[in-house]
């Protein structure tokens, strides 16, 4: 059949095969490209399947030669209906990783439950018998509670007072203003249960008392900070108050982990183009001025070349890594620089419908977005016919 691009609202319901092969296949080829790292050997990824989770693998796999298990929660092709890109993402992946030699093996199913962090523990003991990174890089807009079974659904709002600002329709180009209501108490409280740190401690928790922790093993998770525009809708907002929390976390097993020579880090990332940001309303209008600036004075960087800066030059240098007053890695440094926030700032406060295909870089949003679900790229003939039906080694080989 034939795949093409099908929105709901900010979703898209497609993706293309042969697309999401391609686009591992050109971050693999990137990390090779660079000097090989001196890093983990055996790695968990919890949220492997697409964006700074699947750029972390294969940063492991094939710039430091790790064996890797990783965890996500994809759909398979069903009928005429494709797969998830996150599913054509790790099949691809699987494949190369093994063709190189490495272990890789992965689990679909819900990441909060307790089931599946039994799976992935008795995973490890069978194929890895312990892990010496974990990578903790979730996104979902909801949670099951493993212990109360109660549901909670997390928010986009800013805590205390009304948010207005400018925000874009990146498929029709319309710069608009908007308001955003204030979230509830409960709103914050069901946000930091989402993506806040306690799932991520229970995974420590869990593997450590399964015996799967090596001796100085390190763990991640990824967080942002953005720029004074964004802050009422995101770090000071719900989701900022789930950052705190996942933050306050990383402290904490920081301590944990010391005893026995391990490290818990959070990396501050750059704004990348993901599904989840661009339903955020004002980032993806902050997200193509950023681009245009930063493009323009070459430091520019997607996933895959700041996980690979993240592994070289602060995970694995050999030197204790580089963090702020927080404890936080900062690999938004380049974004977060003086002159290009300046020049973003700039930027915003001009920016109309009329102005923003040439002083924005929207185009390249757009670019990114499609290429989030395996379409635009490069080489890829999306007028041939293709197999939906992809299928992931190591899941549906049992």
């Amino acid at each position: 059949m034939k795949i093409q691009p099908k929105f709901r609202g900010f979703i898209c319901t497609t993706a293309h095969p042969a697309g999401c092969a391609q686009q591992v296949q050109q971050q693999i080829e990137f990390v090779k490209k660079q000097k090989p790292l001196t890093g983990p050997k055996k790695v968990l990824v919890i949220g492997a399947s697409t964006g700074y989770g699947l750029a972390s693998r294969i940063t492991a796999a094939f710039g430091a030669g790790a064996d890797t298990i990783g965890v996500f929660f994809e759909k398979p092709s069903s009928g005429k209906r494709t797969a998830t890109a996150g599913w054509y993402n790790t099949a691809e992946f699987e494949k190369a990783a093994t063709e190189a030699g490495y272990v890789a093996k992965s689990i679909n199913g819900d990441a909060f439950s307790n089931e599946i962090k039994e799976e992935t523990i008795q995973l490890i003991k069978k194929e890895l018998g312990q892990v010496d990174l974990v990578v903790y890089s979730l996104a979902a807009p909801k949670r099951v509670h493993p212990v109360t079974g109660e549901v909670f659904s997390s928010v986009l709002k800013p805590i205390g007072q009304p948010y207005t600002n400018k925000t874009v329709d990146f498929h029709t180009g319309k710069v608009s203003e908007l308001t955003l209501e204030p979230a509830t108490d409960k709103e914050i409280l069901h946000t930091v249960a989402v993506m806040g740190g306690e799932d991520w401690k229970m995974w420590m928790d869990a593997l450590e008392q399964a015996g799967v922790l090596a001796e100085g093993t390190v763990t991640i998770a990824y967080s942002y900070i953005g720029p004074k525009i964004t802050h009422p809708i995101y770090r000071e907002g719900t989701v900022g108050r789930a950052k705190d929390h996942l933050e306050a976390t990383a402290r904490e097993l920081d301590a944990q982990l010391k005893k026995s020579g391990g490290r818990a880090f959070v990396s501050v990332n750059k704004a990348v183009v993901t599904q989840s940001s661009s339903a955020i309303p004002v980032v993806p209008l902050y997200i193509s001025l950023l681009f245009k600036t930063m493009k323009e004075k070459g430091l520019h960087e997607g996933c895959i070349e700041q996980m690979y800066r993240l592994f070289a030059e602060e995970l694995y240098s050999g030197a204790p890594a580089n963090v702020d007053e927080e404890g936080r890695i900062r690999i938004d440094n380049l974004e977060m620089r003086e002159d290009v926030q300046e020049q973003v700032l700039s930027l915003w406060n001009q920016v109309d419908s009329d102005n923003l295909n040439e002083i924005s870089d929207l185009e390249g949003y757009r670019k990114d977005f499609f290429q989030l679900f395996g379409f635009e790229t490069e080489g890829v003939d999306y007028e041939a016919d293709v197999d939906p039906d992809v299928q992931i080694p190591s899941i549906t080989a049992e």
